[in-house]
């Protein structure tokens, strides 16, 4: 029997790449791509589409009865900032979309789930160099609460039903592709368009505010390697802290001026990214993704900078 795989929340950052990976590597029509908009990209008009709310119970539990996935990829979600403007909702589609998945997962047989947690999870009085896997844990953002809230979940429904989910705790995501989607990182996706249309950019956040981050290219190579893991290797169920590099605005500024030697960075006040921001890491210890299933990045700052501003500038 052919595998299917679900990805909810397909038009989003990740899941417009996620897409066309795993159509890359499966059978275009093995892959049903789910959200509740149509998609914008001809990759995914080329093979299946569904329109799905995760918190339609009804709908979802026809999605399934008619595809009955071995694998899901849950990307559906209300991001950090965007959060903050209207929480209950974000606890909402967060929280109860992840428990919808996990128990219809279990009621059709699904091999495997994926949802992803975030750095988010960790607060203002968790270490913010090298942040390890454990550790105080204080999220201050409803996007933070519900992930790591999402995480006890994942890890429940493993130890008590055996259901096989996996996660991992992306940094801020960088990618040309497709524009983010209300996240404190973003500014690290709007300089290089904006360095490239006006040749200055005015960030939210402080020239001092060193982040984690990654490619995109890294996040999708990493996501699949962990979903394709044997399960014998994954001894985390909750999230595992996934690393690329971390930097601040005035070093990726730095590295934009390059190749544009004009650009210009500019600062604004008081924006409130910034305190979410403030009590999150600035560097991730992931030390025991690269030893279950040998996770290692391939993009550093020089190489990023170089492919978003090739990519943006053919576009």
């Amino acid at each position: 029997m052919a595998e299917i795989i679900l990805v909810i929340g397909s038009n989003g950052q990740i899941g417009t790449e996620l897409v066309t990976e795993l159509r890359r590597i499966h059978h275009i029509n093995q892959v049903v791509a789910c959200d509740i908009r149509r998609p914008d990209y001809d990759t995914k008009n080329a093979g299946p589409f569904e329109f799905v709310s995760v918190l339609d119970k009804e709908n979802l539990k026809a999605i399934f009865t008619k595809y009955k996935p071995t694998q899901v990829y849950l990307l559906a979600a209300l991001l950090s900032a965007t959060g903050e403007q209207n929480p209950k909702l974000a606890w909402d589609l967060n929280m109860n979309g992840l428990l919808n998945v996990l128990d219809f997962a279990i009621d059709f047989g699904t091999k495997r789930v994926y949802w992803p947690s975030s750095i988010a999870v960790f607060g203002p009085n968790s270490p913010k160099e090298n942040t390890p896997q454990y550790c105080t844990m204080d999220p201050n953002t409803v996007y933070g609460i519900s992930k790591l809230a999402g995480e006890r979940w994942c890890e429940y429904y493993f130890q008590k039903y055996g259901l096989d989910v996996r996660s991992i705790r992306y940094p801020g995501l960088i990618s040309w592709k497709a524009m983010p989607g209300g996240g404190t990182t973003d500014y690290a996706i709007h300089i290089f368009h904006e360095a490239l249309k006006k040749g200055s950019y005015n960030s939210f956040l402080s020239a001092e505010t060193k982040l984690p981050m990654m490619y995109m290219d890294d996040a999708i190579r990493g996501t699949i390697e962990l979903m394709d893991a044997p399960a014998t290797q994954i001894s985390i169920r909750s999230s595992y802290n996934f690393s690329g590099l971390s930097f601040n605005p005035e070093d990726l500024a730095s590295e934009i001026k390059k190749h544009i030697p004009n650009f210009q960075l500019n600062y604004i006040q008081n924006d409130p990214r910034q305190k979410i921001a403030d009590g999150w890491p600035k560097s991730i210890n992931d030390e025991i993704s690269k030893k279950d299933w040998q996770w290692q990045p391939k993009f550093d700052l020089e190489k990023l900078t170089l492919e978003m501003l090739r990519n943006l500038r053919k576009g």
